[in-house]
């Protein structure tokens, strides 16, 4: 059963992007086959960590809202860039996918213009998940709240929320928390990044889960590594024994063990 996971912040800047990139590589390693639509079509940038060339890619999900090709058609097979990263075909098992949204200045002032039919995004999740196969359809959003992002939620089976241990981010989240709750989202996991390793992690953990009352899949500390390479890649496969990628394999079973029905 296919398993639509949206992971959402409140504020822009947590590291969404790479959580999101690494936790479907992780995935795709485990035999999945794994598509990533990003919505956050504001402010796109996901494919710079799968090494797309943003002047080769012929069709983005903006394409396909303004009716001008099928969802299937600005997906692009991004598999090939864990085959690299791994240098043993053999250790990728599974399949990645990836629909970028539109890095040109004018398809951004468009959207920002005229909007778009949200219908038509919802319709294209479901066809995405139908013509490819998918296991998991994940979905990087546009931070904050907006209709895009109220529908991602609506509709996923899992909503992963995404902090920092920063009062701004706890304020924003508990609004995301409450409209999440009054959308009915079966099952929410928090994962909690950029934390000083020096902190205690398992009062924060606990801190965290007695505010909003969801459960913390995982906390990631602030890593100098994670900084120099500066989503030049992915992280996990770069540091596998690093303890972010040992973190984000935990958060990746985890999802793992949620089949959830809406």
């Amino acid at each position: 059963m296919s398993q639509i996971i949206a992971i959402h912040s409140f504020r822009g800047g947590t590291g969404k992007s790479n959580l999101i990139a690494n936790i479907a590589a992780t995935m795709v390693l485990q035999g999945q086959r794994v598509g990533i639509i990003d919505t956050d079509i504001q402010s796109p940038g996901i494919h710079v960590i799968f090494g797309l060339n943003e002047n080769k890619m012929e069709r983005a999900l903006n394409d396909y809202l303004w009716g001008r090709c099928d969802i299937k058609d600005a997906a692009y097979d991004v598999t090939h860039t864990l085959i690299a990263e791994q240098e043993n075909t053999g250790t990728v098992k599974g399949s990645l996918y990836l629909v970028p949204s539109s890095i040109k200045a004018g398809e951004i002032a468009r959207v920002l213009r005229e909007g778009y039919d949200v219908v038509r995004l919802n319709d294209g999740f479901q066809e995405l998940i139908r013509t490819l196969k998918l296991d998991y359809l994940l979905i990087d959003t546009h931070p904050g709240l907006n209709e895009e992002t109220l529908l991602s939620i609506g509709i996923s089976n899992v909503l992963m929320i995404l902090l920092r241990p920063d009062n701004q981010d706890f304020q924003g989240t508990a609004v995301t928390v409450d409209v999440a709750r009054k959308l009915k989202v079966p099952k929410m996991l928090m994962v909690i990044n950029k934390a000083l390793p020096n902190l205690n992690f398992s009062d924060l953990q606990q801190q965290v889960e007695k505010i909003y009352n969801v459960p913390v899949a995982g906390i990631l500390p602030l890593s100098e590594e994670m900084v120099l390479l500066g989503s030049k890649g992915l992280f996990c496969l770069r540091y596998s024994g690093h303890p972010i990628s040992k973190t984000i394999t935990r958060i990746t079973e985890q999802i793992a063990g949620l089949v959830v029905t809406r």
